[in-house]
């Protein structure tokens, strides 16, 4: 799929903390698992969707169904990094997301994830509720 150029991505603020890194100094790869937790996490928020809402309003939570990162450069001990994200397709109950960790102008690592629609009360799917729905198409979706 082509970028499109009128995608709005929502982009997040990240500090690396001593927490963050590995014996070598670099940040842990896992590390960045938890960076783009926050900053999906951030993106709903900015649409006015919370999780704790989504359970207590709509008997649903988010999941990640599935994530590869490709690891480019390493990020170090008090970086100040910026998560980019953007939504690329949203399902009846599972959407594409791509996230981009950046230090300035360089791509340190790129996460594609399915992300889906669970019922709180059991784990089945279900279908996305509009108010993320609206949170996703302010952020990429289709």
């Amino acid at each position: 799929m082509a970028p499109d150029t009128q995608v709005r991505e929502h982009v997040w603020p990240v500090r690396v903390y001593y927490g963050d890194t590995d014996a070598s100094g670099a940040v842990y790869h896992a590390a960045y698992l938890g960076f783009a937790e926050r900053a999906r996490t951030e993106m709903l928020r900015a649409g006015g969707v919370d999780h704790r809402r989504l359970r207590s309003r709509h008997g649903v939570a988010v999941a990640v169904r599935d994530c590869s990162i490709d690891y480019r450069a390493p990020a170090r001990l008090d970086d100040g990094l910026e998560v980019a994200t953007r939504i690329v397709e949203v399902g009846a109950a599972a959407m594409r997301a791509e996230q981009t960790v950046r230090r300035g102008d360089a791509v340190l690592a790129r996460l594609r994830l399915r992300l889906v629609c669970l019922r709180a009360r059991d784990g089945r799917p279900t279908r996305w509720p509009s108010c993320v729905r609206a949170a996703a198409r302010a952020h990429g979706a289709p």
